[in-house]
């Protein structure tokens, strides 16, 4: 499965994905992409990755950076940043909130997978992240994720769960059908 497509797509195996320590320690995360590829948790441009949760505390403060969470599995969190109380306990619901923000996580029943995208602050654009199913084509710089076990195509190619499409050229295009829940995120600036 790993390789690059005909038409610029890069695909991105679960498989291949190694657990690392949150910064903080108090969980583990897996890398899916970022800018630029070899970036550490202190000098991305933007990282996209999975993040096990599996008990209450601090997340990881990330100075400067702005994220995306998107809880995939689990009851959920009772998350407060700041000042700001939230439930999160709907999955594939993007929340958007500072990475920079002391944030503190209860969890409701139990350990939660969420899908995080960080970027940095003031270097360009943000992404856009949503949560799809159904067909449609990808245009442009993306990232694909296959959220749940039902999976996605991808410009003709099966990603199952967790599995990722990387399409780093301005041009490129790519028919996605997405049977289950799936992430796009599309970039504005380079990716790798």
């Amino acid at each position: 499965m790993p390789g690059t497509t005909d038409n610029g797509v890069r695909l991105l195996p679960a498989a291949e994905r190694t657990a690392a320590a949150w910064k903080n320690g108090g969980g583990v995360t897996r890398n899916v992409a970022a800018s630029p590829p070899d970036a550490g948790t202190d000098d991305f441009v933007w990282r996209v990755s999975l993040a096990d949760v599996a008990g209450d505390g601090p997340f990881s403060a990330f100075p400067d950076v702005d994220r995306t969470l998107t809880m995939v599995e689990g009851a959920g969190m009772e998350l407060t940043v700041g000042d700001d109380h939230r439930t999160v306990d709907e999955r594939y619901a993007p929340q958007d909130f500072r990475g920079d923000v002391p944030t503190d996580c209860h969890l409701i029943d139990g350990p939660v997978v969420n899908f995080n995208v960080m970027w940095r602050r003031g270097a360009g654009t943000p992404p856009a992240v949503a949560v799809v199913r159904g067909r449609l084509t990808v245009t442009g710089k993306a990232l694909v994720v296959a959220l749940d076990d039902e999976g996605a195509v991808v410009a003709g190619r099966a990603l199952g769960r967790y599995d990722a499409a990387l399409m780093n050229v301005a041009t490129a295009t790519a028919p996605l059908h997405a049977m289950g829940r799936t992430a796009v995120v599309t970039f504005p600036e380079p990716t790798p």
